[in-house]
């Protein structure tokens, strides 16, 4: 609308990580069909150690849920 600026919903955006994972539970997704990994392999490994890597397993842990990740 003229004179209006954009609206932005984001509404993961206050949930936490395992909050998220939770909730992609719920609906069905298939954790192991992503990755995460800042440096991941062409064989979609995760290295474990970078940020990315550190959030998810926290994450996975914290919504009691089992990390379906390959890590290298």
């Amino acid at each position: 609308v003229e004179g209006r600026g954009p609206t932005i919903i984001a509404p993961l955006l206050e949930q936490s990580k395992a909050d998220i994972i939770r909730s992609g539970n719920a609906l069905g997704v298939d954790y192991s069909q992503t990755v995460s990994c800042y440096q991941a392999t062409n064989h979609g490994l995760a290295c474990g150690k970078c940020d990315s890597c550190r959030l998810r397993r926290e994450g996975f842990n914290e919504a009691g849920l089992p990390d379906p990740t390959r890590y290298c």
